[in-house]
């Protein structure tokens, strides 16, 4: 694969739900989250959890950590590292989360696993996508615009291209006194020089995409923080403000 292009895939009706992190403030794990969560499941009470993510947090440990947090709204988790073929998991899945941690890991062991186009058809499908933090970055076209060390070398940076554009959670562009490396203004900045027709979509701590039915919404999870509840869209040289107001189906 040639991972310094951008090959573009649609997906209809991809039914998603990205969050920017698993936290807000002195939250509770996945805590802001609960409510978007259930609502996104629908009726859904089993969730399939990828936690390949996770380096220097076990994948048992991940998934019982999820499974704490979820267990609130009455959802069962299970690994996908806890069956034997990756791939009938997937295939079987009622809905999929993907968790946070290094985004470069979690990439390389969706292609080690060949589940890149399995998860692609099941979105397709109709199944309900929850990811935060590694797990947004990957629904995009690349994970090009991480904020994550590469710590392995994934065969592509290619990701599952759910969504036609760019993803970049966690997003700040506060630069501590005495700082002098690059904001992540300035980074993406440089993405959008050798991409300048490929859209970014940055998102703050507390906030998720939710897309449905070819439609797309910027979300809070803390009602007091509707009136701060903005992203960024980053495409052609420009930082444009999004907030929960603005319809974006035209990113789709």
């Amino acid at each position: 694969m040639n991972r310094n292009k951008l090959t573009k895939l649609t997906i209809e009706n991809a039914n998603l739900l990205l969050l920017s992190s698993s936290r807000v403030g002195d939250t509770q794990y996945l805590q802001h989250a609960l409510a978007m969560i259930k609502a996104k499941l629908d009726g859904v009470n089993e969730l399939l959890f990828i936690p390949y993510a996770g380096v220097t947090l076990s994948y048992d440990d991940y998934t019982t950590k999820v499974q704490s947090a979820l267990a609130e709204v009455g959802i069962k988790v299970t690994g996908i590292h806890q069956y034997d073929d990756p791939i009938t998991a997937i295939n079987k899945a009622q809905a999929i989360a993907v968790g946070g941690g290094n985004t470069f890991h979690l990439l390389h062991q969706l292609y080690q696993n060949k589940l890149i186009k399995p998860i692609q058809n099941k979105v397709a499908e109709g199944m309900p996508y929850i990811g935060w933090s590694a797990g947004s970055n990957i629904a995009g076209l690349s994970i090009r615009t991480t904020n994550d060390m590469p710590i392995i070398e994934p065969i592509s940076f290619n990701a599952l291209q759910l969504v036609d554009f760019q993803l970049n959670p966690h997003y700040t562009d506060h630069n501590p006194a005495g700082h002098n490396g690059e904001t992540r203004e300035q980074r993406l900045a440089e993405f959008m020089v050798l991409n300048p027709t490929t859209a970014i979509i940055a998102i703050v701590e507390g906030t998720a995409l939710d897309i449905k039915q070819n439609t797309i919404k910027l979300l809070s999870g803390l009602p007091e923080m509707t009136n701060d509840a903005n992203g960024f869209l980053f495409k052609a040289s420009k930082k444009t403000v999004i907030s929960p107001d603005d319809n974006l189906d035209y990113l789709l």
